[in-house]
Order: C-alpha cells, then structure tokens, then sequence
C-alpha cells in the first residue's frame, strides 16, 4: 500500500475542499461522455427530461441497440454518485433499452445536453454534526404501458443527499395511497441500512435518533397512525405493517410536507425549469 497524500479524484469523482465543506463532482466524467458521444450533434438543454414526450416500446426495426445501452450506462454512473437530478429520466429511459426507437435516441440527448449545460454543479457536505432527514414520494400510474407508478426517495446528512432512488414500482398500484407506501416500505429499507452504515463508521449517535420521513401525502399519514382496520387496504397489509413496525421501534416517523418542499418529488416526475 502506498500513501498518495490527500485525495483530489476517485472513481471518477472529483473532490473539494473549502474551509469546512467537501464538494463532490464528476465534470471532468461528464466532459469524457460528452467527447465519447460527440457525434450525436449535442445541444443545451434547461431540463433533462420533456415531460411532453410519451416514450412506448418501439415495434419498429431495432436502433443501435448497443450503443443506446452505452450511453444510458454512462450516464448511470453518473446519476448514481452526484447528479440525482436526472435520476428519474435515466430511469425512464432504462426501461427502454431492449428494442430502442429514434424517440429514444432523442430522450438520451436530451439529458446528455443537460448534463452539458450543468456540467459543474456538485455536492457539498459540510463537516457539522449529521442529521439524517428521509423523503419519500410517488407519482401515481404515469407509464402508460402498464399502469406502474414511480417510487422516489432521497436521504439527507446534514442537508447533503447522500442516498436516492427513482424506480419503477415492481407491482400495480390500486390508489394514489397505495403507491406512496409502496415507495415508503422502499425507503423504510433503505434507512435501516444507512443506520446500520453511520452506526458502523460512528457517525450515528447513540441511541439512534428518530428518523423524520418527510412525505406529502396526508392520505399516508392519517392511514399509518390509524389502528383502526380497514379491509379496502388489505392489499396492502405487508408494506403497511412494516411502516408501522418502523414507527413503532422509533426508527421514523412520518411528517407532513408540501409538495413543493419534498425533496423526492423530482425523483418521480420530470424536473421543471423552477426546480433546476
């Protein structure tokens, strides 16, 4: 093993310090894509994603169905270390990978423009003591294909995300209700594991501090601190139990919050120009 001093770059991730704060960026990763897919004539855009735009599984010939896979893959990486912010339309356009069509072609220039455009932002951590914060949404039935709805969750150390997910529900959602405890149980998941991680490395004070779980759903916090049985929500007993279950042991506890001030909202609708 070799001491190469401070550490300035890792896995394609450029790091920065100043005073108190670490910033963490892959410009100089996007800059690689960028030249790897030059040839795709990219232009600048405000938005990863055209919320106007339908994606449907191609029933035409087959476009470069490699290459497509390459870019989305480039693109991943980069979704999954820094840039959430193109989080759900990566996740959109993976669905679409097998039998690509030219309106794919065009969804994956899209965000290789954005990332053109907002090349250099990053994230920024600050060195004060960690306070853990959960948000969690769902966007009800928007794939027209087969009526799944998106799940979205982000967490946040100290006002730095540091875990995210936008993901296709595996399962049909029967309610708006339903799909937001879908995307709960998911990050209910995800909560135990980072305590388990902050615990290991003793960033996690002890006893574990309640979690705040952030949602907009009034629906969803009326129905987990209600003990009264309801058989329309049958269906969902599994997630549900385990919500409580989480609520009970004093893992989280779910607050209320605008739309407007859920941090996972983008994770499961195309972003807008206000939100960039």
């Amino acid at each position: 093993m070799k001491d190469l001093g401070e550490v300035d770059t890792i896995l394609g991730i450029k790091l920065k310090r100043s005073g108190s704060q670490i910033s963490l960026s892959q410009s100089h990763y996007i800059e690689k894509i960028l030249t790897k897919f030059q040839h795709l004539n990219i232009k600048e855009f405000n938005t990863p994603f055209n919320s106007s735009v339908k994606l449907d599984k191609n029933s035409r010939r087959v476009v470069d169905q490699l290459g497509h896979a390459s870019e989305i893959g480039c693109m991943m990486y980069a979704m999954h270390y820094t840039r959430l912010d193109i989080a759900f339309a990566v996740s959109k356009l993976s669905q679409y990978t097998c039998n690509p069509g030219p309106d794919l072609w065009k969804a994956i220039s899209r965000v290789l423009g954005y990332l053109k455009r907002t090349r250099n932002l990053e994230l920024t951590y600050s060195t004060h003591p960690g306070i853990l914060e959960g948000y969690s949404d769902a966007s009800y039935i928007d794939h027209s294909g087969d009526s799944k709805s998106t799940s979205g969750w982000i967490y946040t150390l100290d006002g730095g995300a540091v875990s995210w997910e936008s993901k296709k529900q595996t399962c049909i959602a029967h309610s708006t209700m339903e799909s937001e405890f879908i995307a709960l149980a998911a990050a209910g998941k995800e909560v135990e594991w980072i305590i388990d991680l902050l615990t290991d490395i003793h960033l996690c004070p002890q006893p574990t501090p309640l979690i705040p779980m952030y949602c907009d759903s009034e629906a969803k916090l009326s129905k987990v601190y209600n003990d009264v049985y309801n058989g329309k929500s049958q269906h969902i007993g599994l997630r549900d139990n385990y919500v409580r279950e989480l609520i009970e042991n004093a893992t989280i506890s779910i607050v209320y919050v605008k739309s407007c001030g859920n941090l996972a909202d983008p994770l499961t609708k195309p972003l807008t120009r206000g939100l960039v």
